[in-house]
C-alpha cells in the first residue's frame, strides 16, 4: 500500500489566484507559509519558514478565492504532486505542490466577525434594566430556553 498525504496549516503569502480550465472547472492556487521554531544545541532560539504551493479545484476553489486573502490562516489537506514543463529558456522546470482535496479556513484576524458573539457581548434590555435596579444581572434572563414535554416520548411514535 502506498500513501501520499499532506496536511499543512499556515498563513497565505498572497491572495488566491482563480483561473478556469477549458472544461469550465475553476482552479485556485495560492501559497502557504509554515513556521518552525526550535532551540539549537547552544540553547539559542532558531526560526525558519517553509513555503508550500497549494492548488484546489471546483467549488472549493471558488470559495477559497472569495474568502481567503493574504495573511489568512488555512488548513489544506491533499496529495503532493510534482509537475514539469519546458521553460521559455529551454530548461526543464519543476513545481511541487499540494493538490488539496479539502481546505478549512482558520479564524478571522482582527476581530472581523464571523464568530459567535454570545449574550455577554450584547446584553438584552431586560438584563440592563435588572442591572440598573439592584446591581445584579441574571445570566439566563432574556435568553430563549427550550421547554421539554413532561410526558415520556415513545420511540414507536417517531416517524423515521
Amino acid at each position: 500500500m502506498y500513501l501520499n498525504k499532506a496536511i499543512v496549516y499556515g498563513n497565505l503569502t498572497r491572495d488566491p489566484e482563480l483561473k478556469s480550465l477549458p472544461s469550465g472547472m475553476q482552479v485556485a492556487s495560492f501559497s502557504v507559509a509554515t513556521n518552525r521554531v526550535w532551540k539549537d544545541k547552544n540553547g539559542a532560539k532558531q526560526e525558519s519558514a517553509d513555503f508550500h504551493n497549494i492548488v484546489v479545484f471546483g467549488r472549493q476553489a471558488e470559495t477559497a478565492s472569495q474568502y481567503l486573502k493574504k495573511g489568512s490562516s488555512v488548513l489544506a489537506e491533499g496529495r503532493m504532486q510534482t509537475r514539469s514543463w519546458d521553460g521559455q529558456d529551454g530548461q526543464k522546470k519543476y513545481r511541487t505542490e499540494i493538490v488539496a482535496d479539502r481546505i478549512q479556513f482558520g479564524p478571522r484576524s482582527g476581530g472581523a466577525g464571523g464568530g459567535y458573539s454570545g449574550p455577554s457581548s450584547q446584553p438584552s434590555q431586560n438584563a440592563s434594566a435588572a442591572k440598573a435596579g439592584n446591581g445584579k444581572v441574571d445570566k439566563n434572563e432574556g435568553l430563549d430556553t427550550i421547554e421539554y414535554p413532561a410526558e415520556e416520548i415513545n420511540p414507536e411514535d417517531i416517524p423515521f
